[in-house]
């Protein structure tokens, strides 16, 4: 793959929000605004490019049978530095509003999942285009969500009111079922998107993860 397509691939066609459904917990958690998710998508995309060096580095050094073990020590070697970073340097609100689901960035399948399946096995060059494009496809989707979410409650984005006249807020897109219901509108309208790409090029669209008998996407497109 060219190093064109290893950047692009997790902008939208390998998405770790939109396509592949990783990283639901600070997805859903923390974009109640777009700032809190730019916050939690700049930090994530750190600790995804630090460790995807690293273990690309040391990948012929490891033994399979711990490669694991190391590949968390050095996730949580970045979670760490990124957390003392935010603490010195971020907004004490920004800071204060991702609270925990910094530290648990140690646990996000996405990193984790990036550096066993493709840092692992490729080389440096590639395993920092990997990170960085997954790392911006994260932190898009996140501000995608967290603006939405915070424009249909109170009328601003990135803190800025646009809508001057706005004066009572909509809590439902703050709380938990506006996060799901926001994540499923954006979730049915990428499929949309793919499904029509698909009917245009006269292909069939199978949404990665599934297989033929789970499903009968393949049947609608063809009609």
């Amino acid at each position: 793959m060219s190093a064109t397509k290893e950047f692009t691939k997790g902008l939208w066609k390998d998405n770790s929000v939109l396509v592949l459904l990783l990283g639901m917990c600070p997805t859903l958690a923390v974009t109640s605004s777009a700032t809190n998710g730019l916050g939690m998508g700049v930090a994530t995309m750190c600790v995804l490019m630090g460790s995807n060096i690293v273990v690309s580095f040391i990948r012929s050094i490891v033994p399979k049978k711990i490669r694991i073990p190391v590949y968390i020590v050095i996730i949580a070697t970045f979670v760490t530095i990124v957390d003392l970073l935010m603490q010195a340097y971020a907004p004490t609100a920004l800071y204060d509003a991702l609270g925990i689901f910094i530290p648990l960035i140690v646990v996000n399948c996405i990193v984790l999942g990036r550096a066993e399946a493709f840092a692992s096995k490729n080389g440096v060059g590639k395993s920092i285009l990997d990170g960085l494009g997954m790392g911006l496809g994260f932190t898009f989707a996140l501000v995608a969500l967290g603006g939405t979410r915070e424009f249909l409650a109170s009328g601003s984005l990135f803190e800025v009111k646009l809508i001057p006249g706005w004066t009572t807020d909509f809590m439902l897109m703050t709380s938990a079922p506006g996060a799901f219901i926001i994540l499923g509108l954006f979730l049915a309208g990428m499929n949309a998107l793919n499904i029509r790409k698909a009917k245009r090029e006269r292909t069939s669209y199978k949404p990665a993860g599934l297989d033929c008998n789970s499903c009968n996407i393949c049947d609608m497109t063809e009609k």
